[in-house]
């Protein structure tokens, strides 16, 4: 008999990779037998590389390297050649299909990802709408293990180890965190309007956060182009802000920040998931989108959501439709101020936990 050897694909956004992470894990600690193998894009590596002696990572570009159909063929190739003996789809897309195929063909054990599209579509509906809690992603992802014979409980809490992060792989000029200094992280942006809090408004709670807290550090996530010039105008207007993505040198570095600081402010996006990943508490903005919709972040309190009360919300599952009104008032009747009362009440919670040790 083989070998027990599970192979997990799952492509997508990071944000929706980083979900696959506690649910691995539960699986990896609870079957230590099971070898796994996770099939994703090579970003992905810093999640799944170090987190558990079972689980394996493969990286693969399906728009250069494997695209289309012969590049799937060569991809389906190198993959057999890894003597899998269960595959699951936690992704579901036509290229993940075509694989699937492959593999159905080959008598190999298969199972796939539930999305729920039909509850999603009455959640969005303009006319209908029926406001259900969807399933999560976790919970999609431990379905298709439980199919292929896998239930798993969840027990993950943070990718690193209980004595934390290796603080020495941070480059120097992020500096140590002084005794009750509040470390607070800011990413203000996403991948679609719908999901982006107003930069000016953001500005506003950067402002009334130095004011409450004088010697904060204020550590700022983003990507390039604008979302980076944004950032540094920040940095250069507030000395207690710092541009974090610029100066982490990589998405693992990123991971570290993170888990030292004391609350994350961040939209429905990526950055929710990857702060969720190393136990940090998130306060997260939510505009088009809804956390109903299944993709709220690993543990995070439900208290810690800042949004408002419209009869067109949600509108859209991934935040990427136009605003029916033309306003986008689930964004901008978002107040600053309800923003920085929840930020308060995790650094009140962090300090009274500091003291309590000391």
């Amino acid at each position: 008999m083989k070998n027990e050897h599970l192979l997990i694909i799952r492509f997508s956004a990071m944000g929706d990779v980083a979900m696959a992470v506690p649910v691995v894990y539960a699986l990896a600690t609870q079957y230590p037998h099971l070898r796994i193998t996770v099939l994703s894009k090579p970003f992905a590596r810093a999640f799944f590389e170090q987190l558990a002696p079972n689980v394996g990572f493969m990286e693969a570009d399906l728009k250069t390297e494997y695209n289309g159909v012969k590049g799937l063929n060569a991809l389906y190739r190198r993959l057999v050649a890894k003597n899998f003996t269960a595959i699951a789809d936690f992704h579901d897309i036509i290229r993940s299909k075509y694989l699937r195929m492959r593999f159905n063909i080959g008598n190999y054990r298969v199972a796939h990802i539930d999305k729920h599209r039909a509850g999603k579509r009455r959640l969005v509906d303009a006319d209908n709408k029926v406001l259900v809690q969807q399933p999560t992603s976790f919970q999609n992802y431990a379905d298709v293990l439980a199919q292929l014979g896998y239930p798993v409980k969840p027990n993950f809490c943070s990718i690193y180890p209980p004595e934390g992060a290796p603080l020495r792989l941070l480059p120097a000029t992020i500096g140590e965190k002084r005794p009750f200094q509040q470390w607070i992280g800011i990413a203000p942006f996403a991948a679609h309007v719908g999901k982006i809090y107003p930069v000016e408004l953001m500005e506003q709670v950067i402002v009334q956060l130095i004011h409450l807290h004088p010697s904060c550090r204020i550590f700022l996530f983003g990507g390039g182009g604008n979302e980076r010039q944004i950032l540094d105008q920040w940095v250069e207007r507030y000395t207690n802000c710092i541009n974090a993505s610029a100066l982490a040198g990589g998405l693992s570095n990123e991971l570290i920040i993170m888990s030292r600081l004391d609350v994350m402010v961040s939209m429905d996006s990526a950055n929710m998931h990857l702060a969720s990943l190393v136990a940090c508490p998130v306060v997260s903005i939510w505009g088009a989108t809804h956390p109903y919709a299944g993709f709220m972040g690993w543990n995070q309190c439900a208290d810690n959501t800042v949004q408002v009360n419209l009869s067109c919300r949600p509108c859209s599952i991934y935040g990427n439709k136009p605003c029916m009104r033309g306003d986008w008032a689930c964004l901008h009747d978002i107040t600053p101020e309800s923003i920085v009362e929840r930020v308060e009440a995790n650094l009140t919670a962090t300090e009274k936990l500091i003291k309590s040790v000391f």
